[in-house]
């Protein structure tokens, strides 16, 4: 394991632009993405999170299209234009269902395996991934590192302030919470933004380009679901019982892995030391300096396509 401080990030993302939307059918969902580069090309597998959409890659995907890359970047399901194939499906937002639908969309895709990365949910999405199923990923980059976690983990209380850091997780946890990010949800994504990247100064387009994703029918349900499973308010359906289980044993990590952290991360985050045993593989960090918060692709796009390019040479 080596680590290392990148001082070299490049510009934040200058509002690049994807092409025509693409859907498929895969699993429980119909998925909304952009795909670009070669179709022959290596896969590249990028995951967003909360609050964000795919735009978080709208300028790190080009640069990794352009080195020969097949880049899939999905809405996450309740975001954009990814929705439920069936009206009577759970909206569910357990950690193991997001990760099956990274699994159901490579199915449907055709695509054996390929570099998974992520960032806040997504990230957890990808380490779920390479942690369960590493004949699917070729390589994992992973911003703030191992993410996977556990109802059980989640019932052990934290030092108040770090408990500060999560008090949208408590508020969702009440039906006030979920009210209010049904009523102001784009003043909420706008606040988190604020606060997890306090140093990214991103324009009013550039945010509503990503709010829209927002408006999907079940956003809220599945952004209260996720945060309320997390703390055993909301029970995880029994088909992902046995996965849950796998996951609660915080396995470790075998594919070559590059964890990102941006020097002001201000969401909640672990320290990269606290995880660096969870990946025994090859394995490197890189801690990106400059003022790079919470959405590491979009405020340092080309050191994050970088690391996906490295990380395949591992």
């Amino acid at each position: 394991m080596t680590s290392a401080t990148d001082t070299t990030t490049g510009e934040a993302g200058t509002g690049g632009s994807f092409g025509p939307l693409k859907q498929i059918d895969a699993g429980l969902l119909n998925v909304g993405y952009v795909e670009v580069g070669p179709a022959d090309g290596p896969a590249a597998l990028l995951l967003h999170g909360w609050p964000y959409d795919i735009h978080s890659y709208a300028d790190a995907a080009p640069l990794l299209a352009a080195r020969g890359y097949r880049v899939i970047v999905p809405y996450v399901r309740g975001h954009g234009t990814t929705r439920f194939r069936a009206n009577d499906v759970v909206r569910n937002g357990q950690q193991a269902v997001l990760a099956v639908d990274s699994l159901a969309l490579l199915d449907a895709l055709d695509i054996d395996a390929a570099i998974v990365a992520g960032f806040d949910w997504g990230a957890r999405s990808a380490d779920i991934v390479a942690a369960l199923w590493p004949e699917r990923c070729r390589g994992l980059v992973s911003v703030s590192g191992y993410l996977i976690g556990s109802q059980a983990a989640g019932q052990s209380p934290l030092p108040p302030e770090a408990e500060l850091q999560w008090w949208y997780q408590y508020y969702f946890a009440t039906e006030r919470g979920e009210a209010g990010y049904r009523k102001y949800r784009r003043d909420f994504s706008r606040l988190i933004w604020r606060l997890a990247s306090p140093k990214w100064n991103f324009d009013d387009a550039t945010f509503d380009r990503t709010a829209a994703a927002f408006e999907n029918p079940d956003h809220v349900e599945i952004v209260i679901y996720n945060y309320r499973w997390r703390l055993g308010l909301a029970d995880g359906e029994a088909e992902y019982a046995e996965l849950e289980k796998r996951l609660a044993e915080a396995p470790v990590i075998t594919v070559p892995t590059i964890t990102l952290e941006g020097d002001a991360n201000g969401a909640p985050h672990p320290q990269p030391s606290a995880y660096a045993a969870k990946f025994t593989g090859r394995y490197s960090h890189r801690t990106l300096e400059g003022g790079i918060g919470h959405n590491l692709p979009q405020e340092a796009p080309e050191a994050f396509a970088q690391a996906v390019v490295d990380v395949d040479t591992h």
